[in-house]
């Protein structure tokens, strides 16, 4: 994959993801922190792997793929500065996520997490909403703190 490709994959996720979002919440001016390819096979990742080293270097590893701080990328939702690949993995049929800042996320997640829709993840050093409607072949979230707070990005 050349690198013009990847930015447009993943310009194409971030824009369905904000429709995504859109769809459910009114948080239509929140800006993407990160987003996400979801690998279909290791062929692909391993194409994508060689694409994104074009555009950043790994900010950090994790069992699911590597996140890459990368050279700012504008989207529909912003500039996008963080990008992770992740390794084929069966649950996750869609082509990707975008992860969305919100400006209250308490109040966010109080009136979000009643909807079916949204789901609460928990992990040790932060948690996130996760949105998902099979319509769209992307998920959306919502972390607290925003990956960005966490890698210390500007």
């Amino acid at each position: 994959m050349e690198r013009k490709d990847l930015e447009a994959l993943v310009q194409g996720i971030v824009q369905q993801a904000r429709d995504l979002k859109n769809a459910y919440t009114k948080e239509t001016d929140a800006r993407v922190n990160y987003a996400c390819v979801f690998a279909q096979s290791q062929d692909e990742y391993d194409s994508l792997i060689h694409a994104v080293q074009q555009l950043g270097t790994v900010i950090k590893d994790t069992p699911a793929g590597p996140v890459f701080h990368i050279s700012p990328l504008d989207t529909v939702s912003g500039t996008l500065k963080l990008l992770k690949i992740r390794k084929p993995d069966p649950t996750r049929p869609e082509r990707g996520d975008a992860d969305f800042t919100v400006s209250d996320y308490a109040t966010f997640k109080k009136v979000q997490l009643s909807k079916p829709e949204f789901r609460l993840i928990e992990r040790p050093e932060m948690e996130m909403i996760e949105l998902v409607d099979k319509a769209f072949r992307v998920r959306a979230y919502f972390s607290n703190p925003p990956l960005d707070q966490q890698l210390n990005i500007q």
